[in-house]
């Protein structure tokens, strides 16, 4: 059994106690209980736990710990802590957590949430300047920006006290690393530094080499006895030990059917769903939205969603039951409650990513499910995360139900119906490929092995767009609609309007339509030019080396000048033998050349 909160020596204050009592936390889970003690004797602290293991409150506790213990109380402009984050929802979601603690008597502290998408960076600069706080909490680019251009916050940052850099293994994939940097050279070197993450990388350890000081390394590790689908046994996981890992494979064209069947029969529990891409949360979400009506609330998230991410994220997390469709945004280290089911439509583009999707569910000691969906020539792929990333999976059995290929008709009346929707369809046909062929399991996810054309069929194409990767192949499996896509109409009535006032400018125009051609066949061309240019340049670069070169006689005459000058320097002969084997040399030369 975990300990219990009161036992953490040097003990917690009453109000922190209270607080994390009323908040549901009755035991401490494991990185806690190495995390908090170590952190608290004024030791820098490098963690490592899986996702879900409750490594917040491992740093927030001693943050605000610290801060309530020290002998001057901080002023209004005086920053105690800096708290960042990869994403802008897990900076939001500590940020909320933070204000929990808040107390005007107790804990009598303010704090300050630094992201994108919630107003012009101005107001932030504004709000400090004008209100002051005491810990700030935010992503690298938009606390780096502040740092540089606050001059009152470069001077209350003499105060800090605790530096936080949480998932900072997703923080240096993002390509962070100069920006964390330059944020370092604001902050006062006698300062407590805690760096938590799930995976300790190369990059990680070179950030714990430039930030910290003698880090106390803490290593916290899910222990089970099981075994795995491959037949071995295994000792430690990457995925908390609550977490049941489980796996679908399916034919392409039933990939659509057997998640709709799947959702229809779970209409009251919380479920998320990973894609592999932005134009496929667009589309699928939004069919999925249509099919599924009143019966199921669905929300859509993604990185090209700016405004609205925050509203959308704390909505869904504020549900009891209903479906978030979304990317990789939503991977790492977000804290949504009583998620029921992680279900990964599309796997993700590298493995570790596996995992963290995984961890959005069984989070501090909950239960929780997640499912992945393979094709039969991905099933492979179990094997791989199963030794790769020490994830036991067992197999989720298939829906059998023989009105399955219903799904996919409704699925592709959507896109006869709008025109929107077959646009989407598209894009999302296209995108996936794209990503697919980028897979970094490239030997797993290999594109010559997928059936386009069943493909096409479970994404419910009306058509085949034009693309390289269907140049010149034989396509099966696929039936192209019955339907003239140009008599589709958007339901959108502006959009409609717009694209018939088009069409009827095209129709009384008598310019001839340019054949379409692709930005990659258009630039083509240039590239050629530019490796002719480069040729070029290279041949021209030689030539003049050529010139600079130095025949042997030319050589000889350098090194004995450079002798002499090494003896001057070395002081074996003095500055007027030095003038006349210099002018000797000369003479010589001159000698030479007119003789030649």
């Amino acid at each position: 059994m975990n300990p219990n909160w009161k036992t953490v020596c040097p003990g917690l204050n009453e109000h922190l106690l209270d607080v994390i009592q009323s908040l549901g936390f009755r035991t401490m889970m494991p990185v806690q209980v190495a995390t908090i003690p170590t952190f608290l004797k004024s030791k820098d602290v490098c963690v490592e736990a899986v996702t879900g293991s409750g490594k917040t409150l491992a740093f927030l506790i001693p943050l605000l710990q610290m801060l309530q213990r020290q002998k001057e109380k901080l002023k209004t402009h005086q920053i105690g802590g800096v708290i960042i984050s990869p994403t802008r929802e897990l900076a939001s979601q500590i940020h909320e957590v933070l204000k929990c603690f808040y107390e005007p008597v107790k804990c009598p502290f303010e704090s300050m949430l630094c992201i994108g998408g919630k107003g012009n960076i101005e107001k932030d600069i504004s709000q400090f300047n004008d209100k002051g706080a005491h810990v700030i909490v935010g992503t690298p680019g938009r606390i780096s920006y502040v740092f540089e251009t606050c001059q009152q916050m470069q001077v209350g940052l003499k105060s800090l006290e605790v530096f936080i850099l949480d998932e900072a293994d997703r923080l240096l994939d993002l390509g962070f690393h100069k920006t964390l940097t330059n944020i370092l050279r604001f902050l006062p070197k006698q300062r407590r530094t805690g760096l938590f993450s799930a995976t300790q990388t190369d990059e990680v350890e070179q950030l714990i080499k430039a930030g910290m000081r003698n880090p106390v390394k803490i290593v916290v590790k899910q222990k089970v006895n099981q075994v795995l689908a491959s037949n071995t046994a295994v000792n430690a996981v990457k995925t908390p030990s609550s977490l049941t890992n489980q796996y679908c494979i399916c034919e392409t064209p039933q990939k659509f059917p057997q998640l709709m069947s799947f959702l229809s029969k779970r209409n009251k529990e919380k479920i998320l769903i990973f894609f592999s891409t932005c134009a496929s949360v667009e589309y699928f979400g939004r069919a999925v939205k249509d099919l599924m009506g009143s019966n199921l609330t669905v929300l859509l998230l993604h990185g090209k969603v700016k405004k609205r991410r925050l509203q959308i994220f704390s909505k869904f997390r504020q549900l009891n039951s209903g479906v978030l469709i979304c990317t990789d945004v939503m991977a790492r280290g977000v804290d949504i409650p009583d998620v029921d089911w992680v279900l990964q439509y599309d796997p993700p583009s590298n493995a570790s990513a596996f995992v963290h999707r995984c961890g959005r569910t069984a989070r501090v000691g909950r239960k929780g499910n997640a499912l992945v969906f393979l094709l039969e020539s991905e099933s492979a792929y179990v094997d791989f995360v199963e030794i790769n990333q020490k994830a036991p999976m067992v197999e989720f059995p298939l829906d059998t139900d023989t009105t399955q290929q219903n799904w996919l008709n409704r699925l592709r009346s959507l896109s006869e119906n709008d025109r929107a929707m077959m646009e989407r369809g598209t894009r999302a046909f296209v995108s996936f490929i794209q990503a697919y062929v980028k897979h970094e399991c490239n030997l797993i996810f290999r594109i010559k092995d997928l059936q386009l054309g069943e493909l096409a069929t479970g994404f419910g194409l009306l058509r085949l767009p034009k693309m390289p990767e269907l140049k010149n192949k034989k396509i099966t499996g696929f039936v192209q609609s019955d339907v003239d896509t140009r008599s589709i109409k958007y339901k959108d009535k502006v959009r409609e309007k717009q694209r018939q006032e088009e069409i009827k400018k095209r129709e009384n125009s008598d310019e001839v339509r340019p054949k379409y051609m692709s930005k990659k066949a258009k630039a083509w061309s240039e590239t050629k030019i530019r490796k002719e240019t480069r040729k070029i340049k290279k041949i021209k670069r030689k030539e003049r080396k050529e010139k600079m070169a130095f025949n042997e006689d030319e050589m000889e005459e350098l090194r004995k000048d450079a002798q002499i000058v090494k003896k001057l320097k070395n002081k074996k002969i003095s500055k007027e033998r030095y003038d006349e084997e210099i002018d000797g040399e000369e003479e010589r030369l001159e000698t030479e050349l007119t003789s030649t």
